[in-house]
């Protein structure tokens, strides 16, 4: 939740116009974020019940963070075009 507000400062100081490529940025973000909680739910399978029920937490917790990334990405209207390949990655992966 901390990064959402820097995340959105970061893209915004990196273009101030655009838009272009924002949605696919940010579908990106969800995509990533949904993939590393999909691994973590498919770990929680075979876990012991303790274990199981923290790996299902974390894995709504990174779902809801890669939601607020894209959304954060989405109202920046940051030019992705723009970017180069590490400032997107850092802006998919919350860095």
């Amino acid at each position: 939740r901390i990064l959402l507000p820097a995340i959105a400062a970061a893209a915004l100081s990196l273009t101030a116009c655009g838009g272009d490529g924002d949605d696919a940025l940010g579908d990106q973000a969800a995509d990533t974020a949904e993939a590393q909680a999909d691994d973590l739910e498919a770990m929680a399978e075979n876990a012991p019940e303790p274990v199981a029920d923290e790996l299902e937490n974390r894995a709504e917790v990174i779902e809801d963070q890669g939601e607020q990334r894209e959304e954060a990405i989405d109202e920046s209207d940051v030019d992705a075009d723009e970017l180069s390949a590490e400032q997107r990655n850092q802006l998919v992966n919350g860095q």
